[in-house]
């Protein structure tokens, strides 16, 4: 059995299943990787917790997630991704064509998540009407270009965590379009039933 990898440390915001570091945490447990999974509570404590891991050279921004990986340290969700993904071997595309698909996608669900902040907690009509529905509208062509359920067919790549949170995430907030195309459909409920995912899944149902 070839030796596992190991990162370091998840530096995250303690807001359960919402945001960017979600992402890294749904792929650090596909892929097997031990982490110790750090965070920082998002309240008035947050501004000087931030300033500490910039002094701690942790994040330039302030911002996180932040990934410790290798001795190195990692900033961006989608970029951390990607530089896993491709230290890994995997996650990634083969071709240089499904390697830019696969970063068009991790764009397009960019610019997703900077308008989904903007809209948290009082999404607008415009929001909900609107955008979201073109997001998966422009999501799904990208799926239904293959039988599925993953982006690139039956090879899964990091941007199919990206978009799993954008699904999971509109759907926590109440702005996930009631008519989801087939692709999409079939793409959300593979995903949720690879191993790591689904176990990771049924250990934090809202406890009745």
């Amino acid at each position: 059995m070839a030796a596992r990898s190991s990162v370091s440390a998840l530096h995250y915001l303690a807001i359960g299943r919402l945001g960017r570091g979600e992402v890294v945490n749904l792929f650090l447990k596909d892929a097997g990787i031990e982490y110790q999974d750090i965070r920082y509570p998002y309240d008035d404590t947050w501004s000087r917790s931030s300033e500490e891991l910039k002094r701690k050279g942790l994040t330039r921004t302030g911002k996180v997630p932040a990934v410790e990986y290798k001795g190195v340290t990692l900033n961006q969700h989608i970029p951390t991704l990607r530089y896993i993904a491709r230290d890994l071997g995997r996650y990634d595309g083969e071709t240089n064509w499904e390697k830019f698909i696969v970063d068009a996608v991790s764009d397009v669900y960019i610019d997703w998540r900077f308008k989904w902040v903007q809209n948290l907690g009082q999404a607008t009509d415009e929001y909900k009407n609107k955008f979201a529905p073109s997001y998966y509208d422009t999501i799904a062509q990208y799926y239904g270009e293959t039988d599925g359920p993953y982006l690139l067919g039956d090879k899964v790549t990091y941007a199919d965590f990206a978009v799993y949170q954008s699904i999971d995430n509109d759907q926590r907030t109440g702005t996930l379009p009631a008519n989801l195309s087939t692709s999409i459909t079939k793409f959300k409920e593979t995903f949720e039933q690879r191993p790591n995912i689904a176990q990771y899944i049924k250990e934090n149902l809202p406890k009745l």
